[in-house]
């Protein structure tokens, strides 16, 4: 696998995290760039990175960066994606990629036009387990898929001040958590849904606190989800079919799927299978997107996440939910 000079802009706690698994795959990082450069310092100096910038547009101008990688709130992404690509450079973007589809359409006939690899950073799209649950659907063990339930509930605290709940930082959970939720029953679903009912309560900031979604497609499988910023819940996805289901905890980095096999009302059978490592997630992420690069093909990931970002605004619309940059 070739190395690529990675530049890094954002250095809160996912960076940190992703700072390790790029210096673990790939050796070393070439940038890094923060507009407080005190923190930039203290990170570079911890992650080992020689070149820092307080102007992320400079580092993107650096003829020598490969790779850039996006760690800001929701609402710089789709602006730094856009400078990236036009300076050539492959793009790996963390959740959400871009506030609304039309900003992600952009972008993404803009990595496709110039040959550039774009990439989301959701975990389950690289977790090595999905390749085990897919093989089982695939092979039929499962017969006809029906319904898909996936739940995520994070438990923030009560700041309304704070980005989570911050409309002009796309705040809310629909984007935070829901892109997770969203991905996981696109995975599943045969095709991508065409209808989506759905009721919402707000925070008091405008964002959306907690939802329920129900999604259906042209096959009718059904995918049913629930959300909240302020409650709890096991992240926790199942997957039904006629001969059986499949649970999956953990989803985002899951390493288990706990497999159910029905006879009609009479009898189960089960099986677990196991695959990957969750304290390696992100160094999954990196070798994929590597991996892109040296082959010229993201595995259809850029096109999962295009589904996901149109199902995210077609149930943002029938909220009549509006970012002020919408």
């Amino acid at each position: 696998m070739t190395n690529y000079n990675w530049g890094m802009i954002g250095t809160g706690w996912i960076a940190h995290e992703m700072a390790d698994a790029i210096n673990d795959v790939n050796g070393k990082i070439y940038a890094v760039a923060d507009v407080n450069e005190e923190m930039l310092k203290k990170f570079a100096a911890e992650k080992h990175i020689d070149k820092t910038f307080t102007d992320a547009d400079a580092m993107i101008a650096d003829p020598n960066v490969d790779v850039i990688y996006i760690a800001t709130p929701h609402t710089y992404h789709y602006d730094y994606i856009k400078k990236a690509l036009l300076a050539g450079k492959h793009v790996f973007c963390e959740k959400a990629i871009t506030v609304n589809a039309k900003q992600f359409d952009e972008v993404h006939r803009l990595a496709k036009d110039k040959g550039l690899i774009l990439t989301e950073g959701f975990t389950l799209y690289h977790m090595p387990i999905y390749q085990q649950v897919k093989q089982l659907i695939a092979d039929g063990k499962l017969g006809d898929i029906k319904l898909v339930q996936v739940n995520f509930g994070s438990l923030k605290d009560y700041d309304p001040k704070n980005r989570f709940f911050n409309k002009q930082l796309a705040g809310g959970a629909l984007l935070d958590i829901g892109g997770y939720a969203t991905a996981f029953a696109r995975t599943f679903l045969t095709s991508q849904p065409n209808t989506a009912l759905t009721t919402v309560k707000f925070f008091e900031t405008g964002v959306d606190e907690q939802s329920g979604i129900i999604l259906k497609n042209e096959q009718e499988q059904l995918a049913v989800m629930a959300l909240s910023m302020r409650a709890k819940q096991p992240k926790r996805g199942v997957v039904s079919g006629t001969k059986g289901y499949v649970e999956i905890s953990n989803y985002p980095r899951a390493t288990e799927a706990d497999v159910t096999y029905t006879d009609g009302a009479h009898g189960e059978a089960h099986e677990t299978l196991i695959a990957g490592d969750a304290d390696q997630a992100l160094r999954y992420e990196v070798r994929d997107m590597q991996r892109y690069i040296d082959t010229g093909h993201d595995d259809g990931q850029l096109a999962t996440s295009h589904d996901v970002t149109h199902i995210l605004d077609s149930v943002r619309n029938a909220w009549g939910m509006k970012y002020p940059f919408d």
